[in-house]
């Protein structure tokens, strides 16, 4: 018996998001933009410093 669902989830939309990302190559660490008090943060993954970049992110709502 199959079941199948009368409610079908919209897709989340996608939007242009500012973001910091780790320096640090072998590290994957990053955080949005707006979560952060430090004007520079740092990772907290390791330490080093974090680079302001745009990535393509779903909307938070």
């Amino acid at each position: 018996m199959a079941f199948f669902s009368k409610n079908q989830q919209e897709p989340v939309p996608e939007v242009e998001t500012k973001v910091w990302s780790c320096s640090n190559k072998e590290c994957s660490g990053w955080m949005r933009d707006g979560l952060t008090f430090d004007t520079t943060p740092e990772c907290p993954l390791c330490k080093s410093p974090m680079e302001s970049e745009i990535r393509i992110l779903p909307e938070l709502q």
